[in-house]
């Protein structure tokens, strides 16, 4: 983080749900000067690379940067690798150890950094969350009340990679994956590769439901880091430059 940060006016912040039930009742007189964008996008498509990117961009444009991410939490994260280790875990079980993970870190990260000025840069959000709780047979209206606290961010990218082009970078960089990663708790396929192709299929064909619902922008990340990296930069500056 930079030590000086721009200052933008304080507004009330957006959340997710109804009005009786949506954000955090102890918060309800919350203002916010920052502004929170997310990076969505499969595994191996580059998010945090472009995180990288962007942070180091909004930080020489003189913008104080935090980021975020799934599995961070002080409290949680650690909890949530022990609980994967045990493959009979349940799906909802699963589901409501990222859940509390992601709440911690909105009440302890992403609101005191919103409330200080900054630009959150988050490593996916609660969209990822809830497509693999539809992908693995859970409603998507428990997983939208689940997560009805949610602050609406002010920006939300998918970028969208051909699964067999994911396939081939995990492929080059690990030449493995996990157990969660591929897929292999669905049952797809005894080849863990195979299982993730089609478990990515999944995800990509929920995500389209998810963008109409809560109005993401697709960029196509099959290109180059840097093309991918021009697409993004160029929609966020522009947005930052507009409420600066």
């Amino acid at each position: 983080m930079v030590t000086q940060v721009r200052k933008t006016k304080k507004r009330k912040p957006k959340w997710y749900g109804t009005k009786k039930f949506g954000g955090l009742p102890y918060q309800k007189d919350l203002e916010i000067s920052g502004r929170l964008i997310v990076i969505e996008g499969p595994d191996a498509s580059g998010r945090s690379t472009q995180i990288e990117l962007l942070t180091a961009k909004l930080e020489a444009d003189g913008y104080g940067v935090m980021n975020t991410g799934l599995n961070r939490s002080d409290l949680i994260s650690q909890g949530i690798l022990e609980a994967k280790r045990n493959v009979s875990l349940g799906k909802r079980t699963l589901a409501l150890f990222y859940a509390a993970d992601f709440a911690d870190q909105l009440e302890h990260k992403i609101i005191p950094a919103l409330q200080a000025g900054y630009v959150v840069l988050a490593d996916r959000y609660i969209y990822t969350l809830m497509a693999r709780n539809t992908v693995r047979g859970i409603k998507r209206k428990w997983s939208s009340d689940l997560y009805s606290f949610a602050l609406v961010p002010d920006m939300v990218f998918y970028v969208d990679v051909d699964p067999y082009t994911l396939v081939h970078r995990v492929f080059t960089k690990r030449q493995s994956l996990d157990y969660y990663e591929s897929g292999s708790d669905l049952g797809i396929s005894d080849d863990m590769f195979e299982s993730f192709i089609i478990y990515q299929q999944k995800l990509a064909k929920e995500f389209v439901n998810l963008k109409k619902k809560y109005n993401l922008t697709m960029i196509n990340g099959n290109d180059t880091i840097e093309l991918t990296n021009k697409r993004l930069e160029k929609q966020i500056s522009r947005y930052l430059s507009k409420v600066s």
